[in-house]
């Protein structure tokens, strides 16, 4: 994804009240993790399970805005090995108590030529996506917008949900 939308991504998703960016880097969302960073809005992690016990935490933070409370809206952000990795992190935290997030996860092996590491998980991910009765959207470059506005939709209506970003380069 060109580098320009990934920056315009997080910046959107930043102005729709998502203040908690949390996670472990990926070369696949560099740009978006880079705008973050430059905004001063980024927390890495140093494995993904960790990374959304942090978002989780910040979530249940409440903001009293205008006499009401407001949660505090988190993102975490990975490649899908970790995603992988945090199932049962995400089943026994983020859905057995309800703490709504939006999970960005970099689509290796999405390309067919791909590591084999990565060939293998990028297979298996929708299926792991549709396991965990998680909503997803793949962000593609002219219609990124209208996926972050279905996830900024299912996280104010209390539901977590995953927007994807193929990795389409080898590196």
């Amino acid at each position: 994804m060109k580098e320009v939308i990934q920056r315009k991504i997080f910046d959107y998703l930043l102005k729709n009240k998502i203040y908690n960016f949390v996670g472990v880097p990926d070369s696949t969302m560099k740009h978006f993790i880079d705008q973050g960073l430059k905004r001063n809005k980024i927390l890495i992690a140093t494995r993904e399970d960790e990374a959304i016990g942090i978002a989780a935490g910040m979530s249940l933070f409440l903001e009293v805005s205008e006499e009401k409370m407001l949660r505090s809206n988190s993102l975490v952000f990975m490649q899908n090995a970790g995603f992988a990795n945090s199932i049962s992190t995400i089943t026994s935290l983020v859905q057995l108590y309800q703490i709504p997030m939006i999970f960005l996860i970099g689509w290796r092996g999405f390309l067919e030529d791909d590591a084999p590491e990565h060939t293998k998980i990028g297979k298996i991910q929708p299926k792991l996506l549709n396991a965990l009765s998680l909503q997803s959207m793949i962000l593609g470059e002219k219609d990124w917008k209208k996926s972050c506005d279905s996830a900024l939709k299912l996280i104010r209506e209390g539901k977590s949900c995953a927007l994807i970003i193929p990795r389409e380069f080898i590196d």
